[in-house]
């Protein structure tokens, strides 16, 4: 077996074990998403605390994101992906132990922080993959996530409807994912750096183009974040439907999104990473127009489904971006995370207090200007796009910009 043949099957097989690592990521997420009410009734807390704490996550992945950098250029790639992987899904098992907020806000912080640093492990990776294969694959490779959050939401659903203790609950489903994502790491890419490679700073704010790009996840995970948390409540308080028809927009809102991954990679390398977030930005531009004018509940959902069309490639061809954009692709990686993830943060509260202020209407104005800067911004995208656009007057009015 030639050398190149044998290189070529190493990359399809860490492939298929970094959308392994994807699908176990995301149903650590999934496992936890549905036993919080369990875990708010054993940390005694109100509605106010638990939100208070489920603002952990994220500030716990936003302060850690920035270390994955240093630690993969320590110990390699697959070492760093195998550890950091490990500790997040043993981290599932902490908020359920939590016996009240104190704690409970500590355990979300660490788990947070273990599901961003692994989170940009494993992103560098699939971009490594994805520039060897020269074809898009992280769109499908998000989708994986969402497979994997499905399945796990699916597990912690029927735990639940058993009535099983959360506590045994999530061991059992730590230690299974934890063996599996440990199998899955043994596939990926050994990435090593090389000898006379600097180590990136333990820690760094994020480049300039990591901003910039990560602006444009901003906008993609805010739209998500409100439609996910408030697309149930838009139908059941605004157009006044049934509670089952109402949680039904949120699935299918999920379910759009997932499809859309799992097939945007063959749209990606057809038409390039710009024009498919600028068709993506249309097509989110319009569910969120029929979302706001829309007063049928048939119109809403339609709107709310199209929103997930739009913005389902957009966060993975922002890692793919950030990955191509600079010689730190682990750095550039988590700056963008950072950024996007942070609109995780904001969103919920944001479409709560404008709602609060004005109506929901209004808020989900505010999700379609947003999208509109998808259509608009699409450019910033241009390192992770492998279609050759051609020149328009406005980039070669502009120094060093190239097709």
């Amino acid at each position: 077996m030639s050398t190149v043949v044998y290189e070529q099957r190493e990359v399809r097989r860490a492939r298929y074990a970094v959308a392994a690592v994807f699908a176990v990521h995301g149903a650590v997420t999934g496992s936890f998403a549905t036993r919080v009410p369990w875990i708010q009734d054993h940390a005694g807390a109100s509605a106010g605390q638990l939100g208070l704490a489920l603002a952990f996550p994220a500030l716990g992945a936003s302060l850690a994101m920035p270390l994955a950098g240093s630690v993969t250029h320590r110990f390699g790639a697959r070492t760093a992906l195998r550890g950091l992987l490990a500790l997040w899904t043993l981290a599932l098992v902490l908020p359920s132990l939590a016996p009240n907020l104190l704690t409970l806000c500590l355990s979300l912080f660490v788990y947070g922080a273990t599901a961003g640093m692994s989170d940009v492990a494993m992103n560098a990776l699939g971009v490594e993959v994805e520039n060897r294969l020269d074809r898009s694959i992280m769109s499908g490779l998000h989708g994986m996530w969402s497979v994997g959050a499905l399945l796990g939401s699916a597990g912690g659903t029927l735990a639940a409807h058993l009535g099983t203790d959360a506590r045994l609950h999530h061991i059992v489903a730590a230690g299974v994912l934890t063996v599996l994502g440990l199998v899955f790491c043994s596939w990926v890419l050994d990435l090593q750096p090389a000898e006379d490679e600097d180590p990136p700073p333990r820690f760094a704010l994020p480049p300039r183009s990591a901003l910039l790009i990560g602006a444009i996840g901003f906008c993609a995970v805010f739209a998500e974040g409100a439609s996910l948390d408030w697309s149930a409540v838009y139908l059941h308080d605004r157009l006044e439907t049934s509670a089952g028809l109402a949680a039904a927009c949120t699935t299918g809102f999920t379910l759009t999104m997932a499809v859309a991954r799992l097939v945007g990679d063959r749209l990606v390398d057809r038409f390039g990473a710009v024009r498919s977030v600028r068709a993506s930005g249309v097509l989110a531009v319009l569910g969120g127009a029929l979302v706001v004018i829309g007063g049928h509940p048939a119109v809403a959902m339609t709107g709310f489904a199209l929103l997930g069309l739009g913005i389902a490639v957009v966060v993975p061809l922002c890692f793919a971006a950030a990955g191509r954009s600079g010689s730190n692709p682990s750095l550039a990686i988590a700056g963008v995370a950072t950024v996007t993830y942070t609109s995780g943060l904001i969103a919920p509260s944001a479409i709560g207090g404008i709602a609060q202020a004005t109506s929901l209407t209004v808020s989900f104005c505010l999700v379609t200007v947003l999208a509109c800067c998808l259509v608009a911004f699409a450019r910033v995208l241009r390192a992770g796009d492998r279609t050759r656009l051609p020149v328009t007057p406005q980039d070669a009015a502009v120094p060093g910009r190239q097709p």
